[in-house]
């Protein structure tokens, strides 16, 4: 798409952004605040909807080391439920699990058929995060730190130019016309570069299949109230946390932002997400597909049996799409603009922070030192093109997992571990950063041929996920049966030498990854004892640093 007009467009600035969500603001935040002279463009008006509203305490670990590495504090607002509601919104709900139940259909609920992972002790509450207000507030940091905001219609990017030795040029759609030496594109799934630059795999290499409608509701019932929620032995309450229901072929979020009691907002986001091939559309309209999949599981019926939707459902067709390559000469796709494959896990926010923390650094360096090159940004494509492939592989073994619990405790806990010791390796990295200052503590976790793994030198951690999604494509082609997958997986995590035996991962019985003093206590004799070097000192420098924090109370901002 050719700019027409003035050669010479009159504003001249190192980087521009396209689009002012998450994953751009959070980026034009962070040029800013180092300096490097930061264009950001969006057409369309803030406040605006938008999902992916869970601060897991990965996802909030990654937050910090962003807040911290580029002296951007207002980002760890986000990272405590006390911090967001000072600093930021009081229209946020707390997340203190995230918690999976398990339905079959026409059947009521099966109490033993669940599956939670609690919040550790030494973490404060994180929170449910109100878009509107989350997004509107990182557009406001990166304005105040300097970047030259246009919102709005005419902000919509209207022709654009990339020239591999002069830079990009822009004209939006009111007109304006301006130079940058690199464009980047947080644009999500309408973004505007992989369509100009025919970036996207047609089809997509996502082997998972999903597609997905979603809204803010009120009237929710909490399920702790419901029939069957009364009959659950659970260690925190579904009702403060992210709630997924799951069944063959789907699952639904269930994420309340009234649940903490400072919050202001009635709100819940609710989405549920179809195997198109199990659930296919049938021109419904989306209110009509809810109820109707709902009445198919009786109690899970039950926590929507008042409920209203807030706002227009959105409706998707398959979710899935990927980009062949998503760095090139002068440019960069982020976050949703490269890829996507499900909301399962709340992996969206993790994969925008940890490539706004990859990206942000490469682009202050090329700001001060004026080369460009692509070879520079080449482990951004590699981190990228990593995180969506490991998803994908998760998603879609989580999807197969559905048709049976006891193959789902299992996949499950692939998940759990990996989300455990991703916030663990985060945050020994932040602590050792607290210590030294030095930030080649980041750029060291980059050296590796394991792109975006919480554990990259471990051989046994990084073949788990490829052998869970083997072992679900044998279940799919019905090659080997649910339970001699799940045996296998079972089998897998229990000989990992990098997990403590006594958080009971390798269990098929316990159903809770709750890290209650006991555990975490045993867990410590196991890190002086028989842990092997490197997980002794990646726990013991995460657990130290997390613990030191909270004593000193200087963990969070607030």
């Amino acid at each position: 798409m050719n700019v027409t007009g003035k050669d010479s467009p009159r504003t001249m600035y190192e980087v521009a952004v396209i689009g002012g969500g998450f994953a751009g603001s959070l980026l034009a935040a962070v040029l800013a605040r180092n300096g490097v002279r930061t264009l950001l463009v969006d057409g369309e008006q803030p406040p605006r909807f938008a999902i992916g509203e869970s601060m897991v305490p990965y996802t909030a670990a990654l937050a910090r080391v962003v807040a911290r590495r580029y002296r951007v504090p207002e980002v760890e607002h986000l990272t405590s439920l006390k911090a967001v509601q000072r600093e930021v919104s009081a229209r946020c709900g707390v997340m203190r699990n995230m918690g999976f139940i398990h339905h079959r259909a026409h059947l009521r609920q099966h109490p033993g058929e669940i599956y939670q992972v609690v919040n550790p002790s030494v973490v404060p509450p994180v929170p449910h995060l109100f878009r509107e207000d989350i997004d509107a507030h990182l557009l406001g940091v990166a304005r105040r730190y300097g970047a030259d905001v246009r919102t709005g219609p005419g902000a919509r990017v209207g022709g654009l130019r990339i020239d591999a030795g002069t830079g990009v040029a822009l004209r939006t759609a009111g007109g304006e016309e301006f130079a940058a030496q690199y464009v980047v594109d947080a644009g999500g799934h309408d973004a505007l570069l992989p369509r100009e630059l025919a970036l996207r795999e047609e089809p997509t290499r996502a082997r998972h299949h999903s597609r997905t409608l979603f809204t803010h509701m009120t009237g929710v019932t909490p399920y702790d109230e419901t029939p069957a929620g009364r009959l659950h032995d659970r260690p925190s309450p579904w009702h403060q946390g992210t709630l997924h229901h799951v069944f063959d072929g789907g699952w639904l979020w269930v994420i309340p932002f009234d649940n903490q009691p400072r919050s202001t907002n009635s709100l819940c986001s609710v989405g549920l997400t179809l195997d198109p091939r199990k659930h296919p559309s049938r021109g419904l309209l989306p209110q009509q597909e809810f109820d109707q999949v709902l009445a198919q599981f009786p109690d899970l019926g039950r926590q929507f049996a008042l409920a209203e939707p807030a706002r227009p459902w959105t409706a998707t067709g398959r979710l899935q799409y990927s980009s062949k390559r998503v760095v090139g000469d002068r440019y960069c796709l982020a976050s949703h603009a490269a890829g996507f494959v499900d909301p399962l896990y709340s992996r969206g926010l993790a994969h925008s922070l940890e490539i706004v923390n990859a990206l942000g650094r490469r682009l202050i360096d090329a700001a001060r030192d004026g080369d460009w090159s692509t070879g520079r940004f080449q482990y951004v494509e590699d981190l990228q093109q990593a995180l969506f492939d490991t998803h994908d592989d998760l998603a879609y073994a989580s999807f197969v997992s559905f048709r049976d619990f006891e193959l789902f405790n299992a996949v499950v806990r692939t998940w759990t571990v990996s989300t455990v010791l991703g916030a663990l390796a985060v945050e020994n990295a932040c602590a050792a950063y607290g210590r030294s200052g030095d930030d080649s503590v980041f750029r060291d976790l980059e050296q590796t041929r394991h792109p975006g793994s919480p554990f990259p030198g471990s051989a046994h951690y990084n073949a788990l996920g490829p052998l869970t999604r083997t072992l679900c494509e044998e279940v799919e082609a019905g090659t080997r049966t649910p339970r001699s997958a799940a045996d296998r997986i079972f089998g897998a995590v229990r000989e990992a030498d990098y997990l403590p035996p006594s958080l009971g991962l390798g269990d098929p019985a316990d159903r809770f990854f709750h890290s209650t003093p006991a555990r975490i206590a045993r867990a410590a004799r196991w890190v002086r004892t028989d842990a092997p070097d490197e997980v002794g000192a990646l726990l013991k420098g995460a657990m130290g640093g997390l613990i030191r924090e909270r004593r000193r109370g200087v963990r969070r901002p607030g």
